[in-house]
């Protein structure tokens, strides 16, 4: 099995490769196929290699069930991943911009890049677009 390479891959690659054993006449049991299979799985899989080894006979062991097993473990693998890169991601996002304890401020100095100003109406001439502090004080002649 090839480092990054998923079960369902490996079991195709190596299902046709024992396909045309067969047919150029080398006749191989599904009890030889599960043994290479299992010897040849990466290191990521070496628990459940020997989990599968203690827990059932592998000269009873189909193709189909250690396929299926396989892909139950890869897929708990794949999960338990997301879900520490999630955990690291979260983490480095809550801790960016933090100052002394812990706290992170709103206070002068925050972003309106992307605030629209075309909802916002003046307190001074009730016009849209604008704050009041961005209107001339008017000077009132009397």
């Amino acid at each position: 099995m090839k480092d990054g390479e998923t079960v369902n891959d490996y079991f195709a690659r190596t299902l046709t490769i024992a396909n045309k054993m067969k047919v150029n006449g080398e006749n191989k049991s599904d009890r030889e196929v599960v043994e290479n299979i299992l010897r040849s799985m990466t290191t990521k899989f070496n628990y459940v290699v020997c989990s599968i080894k203690k827990a059932q006979d592998t000269s009873n062991l189909s193709i189909d069930e250690l396929q299926s097993s396989l892909l139950v473990h890869e897929q708990r693998m794949i999960s338990l991943e997301k879900e520490q890169v999630l955990k690291v991601t979260y983490e480095e996002s809550s801790t960016q911009g933090q100052g002394r304890g812990g706290y992170r401020g709103r206070g002068r100095g925050r972003r309106r890049e992307n605030f629209d100003k075309s909802t916002v109406e003046c307190f001074n001439c009730h016009k849209l677009g604008h704050f009041s502090g961005n209107v001339k004080a008017r000077k009132a002649i009397i």
